[in-house]
């Protein structure tokens, strides 16, 4: 009976080494499988196409103005200067026109710079306040002014109602003022043994009462038209009084 467990140990410690063997050897081989796979190189990926991208177009300085011009920290700013025109300027009160005279001889309009002031005549060329008066057509009156022509007619021109009468001035206010002067003191001459005594009753221009014009001289008999010394007589037949000057002769 001993002899049989001894050689049943003796066999179980036989299976039991040569398994241990067997594993021994297994787990060597799978050592060295392990190590060539781990050793063996991974095989390249396949290549992944890569679609061809257009060139970007060059660089056009005209394409960043609006950087060259802007800023970040103002960015409504704008090199165009906008200029602002001045505004036109108003056109002044027209004059008044109170009437026309024509005499055959240039005509003449009598007007006041503005309502209720005095009255006097003007004629074409003459400066009325801020206007010129270029011409005078029958009852149309042309005035210049800044450049530019205004056309008015004396119903256009007439004072309003709700005007105020024009300030009081000379009776020869419608026209250049000539003023009258006193006549000379008679002059007596002899001839021999007779005596002559002048008057003065045909004098001529008198004095000077500006641009051009000459009084005629109290006493002056001699007709509309006369021409002495270079002056042209001239009477006007106002609205109020007949206006005696001497006009140069051109």
């Amino acid at each position: 009976m001993k002899r049989k467990l001894i050689l049943l140990n003796v066999v179980l410690a036989a299976l039991a080494g040569a398994a241990a063997w067997q594993l021994h050897v297994r787990q060597k081989e799978i050592r060295a499988q392990e190590g060539k796979l781990l050793r063996q190189a991974p095989p390249p990926p396949a290549p992944v196409p890569v679609p061809e991208l257009n060139p970007p177009p060059p660089a056009r300085p005209a394409d960043y103005g609006e950087v060259a011009q802007k800023t970040l920290f103002t960015p409504d700013r704008n090199p165009d200067v906008v200029i602002e025109a001045p505004p036109p300027k108003p056109v002044p009160p027209f004059p008044v026109a109170y009437g026309l005279m024509s005499l055959g001889d240039a005509p003449t309009v009598i007007l006041s710079e503005k309502p209720g002031a005095p009255n006097r005549g003007y004629r074409a060329g003459d400066k009325v306040g801020d206007f010129v008066l270029a011409a005078i057509h029958n009852d149309e009156l042309v005035f210049e002014w800044d450049g530019k022509q205004f056309r008015k007619t004396l119903q256009d021109l007439k004072p309003d109602a709700n005007t105020p009468p024009p300030a009081p001035a000379p009776v020869a206010a419608a026209v250049p003022a000539p003023v009258q002067e006193p006549a000379p003191a008679p002059v007596t001459t002899t001839v021999g043994s007779v005596s002559t005594s002048s008057s003065q009753a045909d004098s001529g221009p008198g004095r000077d009462t500006g641009d051009g014009y000459r009084a005629c001289v109290a006493g002056d008999t001699s007709p509309a038209g006369t021409v002495r010394d270079g002056f042209k007589k001239v009477i006007y037949q106002t609205p109020f009084v007949a206006v005696c000057r001497w006009e140069p002769v051109n």
